[in-house]
């Protein structure tokens, strides 16, 4: 059951509107790496996930992202006062409005205009949001993970948006906000290590000789070592050969006799004659443009 509370979990104050920024913040309202996101995320988990602790945790974190949602929403919809008003009512001559909602080079005129500045479900370059974003794989040990990363880039793009406003007010809900990811990080982080083992993630544990073996695949002047290459758990192969199983490293199939048969008599059928050289429409037009030139 969800129950909405008048208030927001933050106090929004906005000191002036600016339908470029208000544009700039739907980042976190629409986009990838924004609240809804978020939420639909660890709603999502939660509601698929059978540990009584993990549960609770995914649910509270889902629901903090909606009231995150809200004043994100918020911060939006009173950048975009002025320009929803002038908009709506036209009290501006169209050019000085125009100017308006598009001067330091924002895009905010195609919010204003579509949605009439309001609060769309969309990033800051108009994409609509989308499903696609969610990337549950139903393995608590590989969503955590995932959870783990999307916050950080979700306080990533919080950085930014405090960098590019000058606003008090937004700077002090943004930094909250930042902050919150912070603290859902660290939650993710000790569910994600209250699981042990945790690592590979899923049950199967992987084929021994293959799993503490580096490919050194990217050839060049320079071969960095490092933690990650180097050391007694790596075995580094320096010019790693085609097949590493040791095989003659082709792609065979067994067909039963009958789609043998009829994969031979398509492979004739389609075959290439390599002596040939057929003239084209290629060739043809540059006999036509070599004409046109004499």
């Amino acid at each position: 059951m969800f129950v909405h509370n008048k208030q927001l979990q933050y106090t929004v104050r906005v000191a002036t509107p600016n339908p470029g920024l208000a544009n700039l913040m739907l980042e976190q309202f629409g986009g990838a790496q924004g609240e809804l996101a978020a939420a639909m995320r660890y709603f999502t988990q939660g509601l698929a996930e059978d540990d009584a602790g993990r549960k609770d945790l995914l649910m509270d974190i889902a629901t903090e992202e909606l009231s995150h949602l809200e004043i994100i929403g918020s911060i939006i919809g009173m950048l975009n006062k002025g320009a929803k008003g002038q908009m709506a009512e036209g009290v501006e001559e169209e050019a000085d409005l125009y100017r308006s909602l598009t001067d330091n080079g924002n895009d905010s005129h195609i919010t204003s205009l579509l949605y009439g500045g309001g609060t769309p479900l969309i990033n800051s370059g108009g994409v609509p949001w989308t499903s696609a974003y969610i990337d549950t794989i139903g393995e608590p040990t590989a969503d955590l993970r995932s959870n783990i990363a999307a916050e950080a880039r979700a306080k990533i793009v919080y950085e930014r948006l405090i960098n590019v406003t000058d606003d008090p007010g937004i700077k002090d809900a943004l930094i909250f906000l930042m902050t919150r990811e912070i603290a859902h990080q660290k939650s993710f982080e000790k569910a994600l290590h209250s699981i042990q083992p945790n690592f590979p993630q899923g049950k199967l544990p992987g084929k021994a000789e293959y799993a503490n073996i580096y490919y050194d695949l990217s050839q060049g002047e320079e071969n960095i070592r490092g933690p990650w290459n180097e050391g007694a758990e790596w075995q580094f192969v320096d010019h790693p050969q085609p097949a590493v199983d040791g095989g003659d490293g082709r792609a065979t199939v067994q067909l039963a006799d009958r789609d043998f048969q009829v994969v031979q008599q398509m492979a004739s059928r389609t075959l290439s004659n390599p002596l040939s050289n057929p003239v084209t429409g290629a060739d043809l037009g540059s006999d036509i443009a070599n004409q046109q030139h004499h």
